[in-house]
């Protein structure tokens, strides 16, 4: 009976050890926009850009500036990630809803993001 307490006592001591290492390492909204911000940029620069189309009479100007065009956007980017997004904080981790809408034209990207021990996984990303 008393290794069953002392068990009981040390896995007590372990998951409120792990609850405070979770609680204080869960990042905040900052953090998962500047997170945001570099994925998506770095997404674009390496997926989007190579297949930016040739328009007829300036040939593939749009491919060849695409990665400047991403870098000097990075402030509007950021400005629609932080506009909508949602966030649902659990205390020992956060989940972040992102509906990456940038204009009319383009597909809606949703994505939802789990946050926690100061790092971020996608777990769904979709277009809509």
């Amino acid at each position: 009976m008393k290794v069953l307490q002392v068990i009981a006592a040390i896995g007590g001591v372990t998951l409120v050890g792990l609850g405070t290492v979770m609680a204080l390492t869960n990042p905040d909204r900052d953090t998962y926009e500047e997170y945001a911000v570099e994925t998506l940029t770095t997404y674009l620069k390496d997926e989007a850009c190579p297949q930016a189309p040739t328009v007829p009479g300036i040939g593939d100007l749009l491919q060849r500036q695409c990665k400047t065009l991403v870098d000097t956007g990075r402030p509007q980017i950021q400005q629609i990630i932080s506009q909508t997004t949602q966030e649902q904080n659990f205390i020992f981790f956060t989940i972040y809803r992102t509906d990456l809408k940038i204009t009319p034209i383009l597909p809606v990207y949703h994505f939802e993001t789990v946050g926690v021990f100061q790092k971020f996984y996608i777990y769904q990303a979709q277009k809509m």
